[in-house]
Formats: C-alpha cells, sequence, structure tokens
C-alpha cells in the first residue's frame, strides 16, 4: 500500500488523546507523503510527542487513527512496524551492551539474521559513525554517541518511514551536518517526520512544516511560507503559538 510517490506514508486522521478534562492533542489531522522531510514544531507541552506517539504505535489515541504506509498503526500494527522506524528524545538503550551486540539484539528481534544483519550493521554504523566506539559499553558513552547509536537503531532495518523527535538533541556542530545530510538523503526516497526545536535544522533539512499549539495544528505548508531566515521565523512562530522557541 502507498507505494508510489505522493502517497500518504504518514497519516493522522483526527487524533485526539484526552488525560480526564486535559485535551493533549485535539483533532490532529495531516499527512506526508513518501519522499518528504517534514518538520514537526510547536512549543514545549504542545502535544508534539503526544501524536508522534500515537503515530508510532507507542501511545493509543482517544480518538481517531493513525496510518503508516496505509495501515492502521492500531490494528495492524506488525505491518505498520515493519515500515517504521521510531526515534524518540530519550530512547532506551542498554548500558551493558555495546554497540554492536546492541544492534545484533534489535536486529534479532525484527527477525534480521546471517549476511543481511551483517551488512545493515556495516551500513548504518558507517552512516552514523559508530566506528570508534563500536565495542566500548553504552553506558560509557557521550551523549553525542549515544544518539547516534539511536539513529543507527531506527535505520537498521531500512524503513520506508522514519519519526524523529530531536534527532540532534547533544551532537556537537560537526554530527549535527553529519545527520542533516543524512536525514536529506534518506528523504529522497523515504518519508521523515522530524520534531525539533532548532529552526535552522528545519531550514536546512525540511521543505515543509506542521506547527502544532494547544493539541491543535496552527499551520501546514512549505517551510518558505514562514520565513527565508531564522530571525523572520521566530516572529512567525510566536504569531502562531504566542511563545519563542528555545534556541536549542
Amino acid at each position: 500500500m502507498a507505494e508510489e510517490t505522493g502517497q500518504p506514508m504518514i497519516e493522522a486522521q483526527g487524533l485526539s488523546k484526552f488525560y480526564g478534562n486535559f485535551a493533549a492533542a485535539t483533532d490532529v489531522t495531516f499527512s506526508v507523503p513518501r519522499g518528504e522531510v517534514c518538520a514537526f514544531l510547536g512549543p514545549n507541552g504542545a502535544g508534539k510527542s503526544t501524536t508522534m506517539k500515537m503515530l508510532s504505535g507507542f501511545l493509543a489515541p482517544s480518538e481517531g487513527v493513525a496510518k503508516i504506509g496505509g495501515f492502521n498503526v492500531a490494528t495492524d500494527r506488525l505491518k505498520a512496524a515493519e515500515l517504521l522506524g521510531y526515534l524518540p528524545e530519550n530512547g532506551p538503550l542498554y548500558p551493558e551492551m555495546t554497540p554492536e551486540t546492541f544492534l545484533q539484539y534489535v536486529g534479532n528481534t525484527r527477525m534480521m539474521s546471517g549476511a543481511k544483519l551483517r551488512e545493515r550493521m556495516t551500513f548504518v554504523a558507517q552512516q552514523c559513525a559508530l566506528g570508534e566506539v563500536w565495542g566500548k559499553a553504552i553506558g560509557k558513552l557521550s551523549r553525542g554517541y549515544r544518539q547516534r547509536l539511536g539513529m543507527a537503531h531506527v535505520l537498521l532495518h531500512d524503513p520506508d518511514v522514519l519519526i524523529m523527535d530531536e534527532p540532534t538533541s547533544g551532537l556537537d556542530p560537526n554530527q549535527v551536518r553529519g545527520v542533516r545530510d543524512l536525514i536529506r538523503t534518506i528523504g529522497e526516497t523515504k518519508t521523515v517526520l522530524l520534531s525539533t526545536h532548532i529552526l535552522q535544522e528545519v531550514h536546512a533539512v525540511c521543505g515543509r512544516v506542521v506547527l502544532i499549539n494547544e493539541g491543535r495544528i496552527v499551520f501546514d505548508g512549505p517551510t518558505s511560507e514562514l520565513g527565508s531566515e531564522g530571525t523572520a521565523m521566530e516572529n512567525k512562530f510566536h504569531e502562531l503559538t504566542g511563545a519563542v522557541p528555545s534556541a536549542a
């Protein structure tokens, strides 16, 4: 399903999440086609992470439907999961493992083995620059290396869809550039939904922005409509949300 360019690979159809009388997200509706890198922006507490968790199947919506590649995340969870790589802001890692043993374990849980798994492990290790720490305990790695390992984790099974929450958090400028280049390359053939507070990152890699505030979509359009440079985008962000985005 949804194999052709332009067809939706990520679909939020009226997604809402309620905790008693509090609405974390209300009637969130948008879709992202194959080959698009879309920024998902909003101030802290706006509903970004809640929506991303509903789209990835980690949180059940109170109302609405989430689809990945045309598969309903609630009723076709395994098929949707095969197409999806999800990177939460603070993804779980096992401190006693090494990047090599962790990726081996992740691959095995996805029924990958043999030459195919070794090939993918080599590829993601190179793409995410993990060679220097390949055999080092994860618990002893810097935040930047742990973030790169998280990227390697979600790329390992070569998913068609990537949902990433703050993927460059904790990285130095050179590492940030490498991750941005990787996201741009991935976005040529796959679908990427990217949450970030760094507006420079949005200009660098995203062609479209979906902006959420107080649980509702308040903007959905080309990145250029938010401004041609950082200050203009900050001003537009403030206008739409009544909040100023953080610088990191």
